[in-house]
C-alpha cells in the first residue's frame, strides 16, 4: 500500500514507518522540522516538512492523492497545561484538523485510516461510575476525537483508533515523556512516595507493530484498547530506581486520603496561576489508585504483537530522561508530534 502519515518523524510515527516499510509498504509523511539530532528516521520514507494545522484543503488533497492508507500519529497529549478552556487546545491539535484530513482522505479514495488515540478513552467506557468523560478535558477530547474519526467508517473506508497506554522506548534527540516522573523521584529524598494502583504499557516497537497491522485491517470502524505489560506503580518504579542508580531506594505506598490532600493543594496552586490541566486533579486520584490493566490477548491475536524487553525499554526512557534533566543531551520537545 501507499501510506500517508502525519507525524512520521515522531517517536511512534517513525517506528510505525520502519515496520510498514519492512512489510513492503510505501510511506510518505509530513512533519515539523527540525529533525531530532541522531534520530533514526527510515531512509525510504518520503518526508515533506510542513505544519498540518496550516495546510489548505488543496494541499492536503495533493498529499492524499493516490494513497491507500492514512495514519495520524501527531497531536498533543495530556501533559499540556494552559488557560481555560484547555479542551479547546486539544481540539485545535487533535480533533479539528484530523476531521478535515479524514474527510479529504475519504474524498480521495483512501481505504484505510489509523488514528493514534489514548487508553483513557477505553477506561471512560468501562469505568462509567467515574464519569471520566465529563470530569477530564483531555479524556473528553480523546473520546470526541475517536467518535469523530469512527463516524467516517463505512464499507469503503476502514477506521481504526488505537487506544494507546504508556509507552516506553526512546528516539535519540527527542525529549521522553518521562522526565516529569524522574524529576519527582529525584526530589524525594530517602524514599519514593506513590499511590497504590498500576497501568498497562508497551514498548515503542510494539506500537509500530500495532499501527502496521491496523492499517492492513478491513473494518467498519473500531476502537482497539492496546496493552501488553501490566504493572503496579510499585513494580514500575522499582525498574525506574534501578536505572536511576538507586536500586535500594524504598517505595512507600501513600494512603488515598493523603494523595487526595496533595491534589487539593495542587488545585489551589493552579487556580492562583489561572491554569487548567487536562485532568481534574481530584478525579485523577480515582484513576491513579486503580489498576488500569488491559489483556494483551487482543493485540496478540488482532495485530500479531510479539514480546519485547520492557525492562530495557524503561531503562532507555529513564536514561535519556536523566540526560535531558542534567543537560547532557541536545533534545527537542515532543509537543506537536
Amino acid at each position: 500500500m501507499d501510506i500517508f502519515m502525519v507525524g512520521g518523524t515522531g517517536l511512534l510515527g517513525s517506528e510505525a514507518a520502519f515496520e510498514l516499510i519492512k512489510r513492503g509498504h510505501n510511506v510518505s509523511s509530513i512533519a515539523l522540522p527540525p529533525l531530532p539530532i541522531g534520530a533514526k528516521i527510515p531512509k525510504d520514507m518520503k518526508l515533506i516538512f510542513a505544519n498540518y494545522l496550516e495546510l489548505s484543503d488543496q494541499q492536503m488533497k495533493d498529499l492524499m492523492f493516490g494513497m491507500d492508507g492514512f495514519i495520524f500519529a501527531a497531536g498533543v497529549d495530556e501533559r499540556i497545561e494552559g488557560t481555560k478552556p484547555i479542551y479547546d487546545f486539544y481540539a485545535k491539535y487533535n480533533i479539528i484538523p484530523l476531521k478535515k484530513m479524514i474527510r479529504i482522505a475519504k474524498e480521495s479514495g483512501v481505504k484505510h485510516v489509523v488514528v493514534l488515540g489514548s487508553y483513557f478513552s477505553y477506561f471512560a467506557r468501562i469505568w462509567e461510575e467515574l464519569d471520566l468523560y465529563h470530569k477530564h478535558p483531555y479524556i473528553r477530547s480523546r473520546v470526541d476525537q475517536a467518535q469523530m474519526a469512527l463516524s467516517f467508517a463505512d464499507d469503503n473506508m476502514s477506521v481504526s483508533v488505537l487506544e494507546l497506554p504508556y509507552i516506553f522506548g526512546t528516539q535519540p534527540g527527542r525529549k521522553p515523556v518521562w522526565t516529569f516522573l524522574i524529576e519527582q523521584i529525584e526530589k524525594m529524598n530517602g524514599f519514593t512516595l506513590y499511590p497504590n494502583g498500576g497501568t498497562t504499557m508497551l514498548t515503542v516497537k510494539q506500537v509500530g507493530q500495532c499501527v502496521a497491522s491496523a492499517i492492513e485491517i478491513k473494518n467498519n470502524g473500531q476502537n482497539y484498547p492496546i496493552g501488553y505489560y501490566n504493572m503496579s506503580w510499585k513494580e514500575m518504579l522499582s525498574i525506574f530506581h534501578k536505572y536511576m542508580g538507586v536500586p535500594n531506594k524504598k517505595i512507600i505506598t501513600i494512603p488515598k486520603f493523603i494523595y487526595l490532600l496533595a491534589m487539593k493543594s495542587k488545585v489551589k496552586e493552579y487556580k492562583k496561576k489561572h491554569i487548567e490541566t487536562g485532568f481534574d486533579l481530584i478525579g485523577l486520584v480515582q484513576i491513579m489508585t486503580r489498576h488500569a490493566y488491559i489483556d494483551k490477548e487482543l493485540v496478540i491475536k488482532t495485530f500479531g504483537v510479539t514480546d519485547d524487553d520492557i525492562d530495557q525499554a524503561i531503562g532507555q526512557s529513564v536514561k535519556l530522561s536523566m540526560d535531558f534533566i542534567h543537560g547532557k543531551k541536545d533534545i527537542i520537545d515532543m509537543r506537536g508530534e
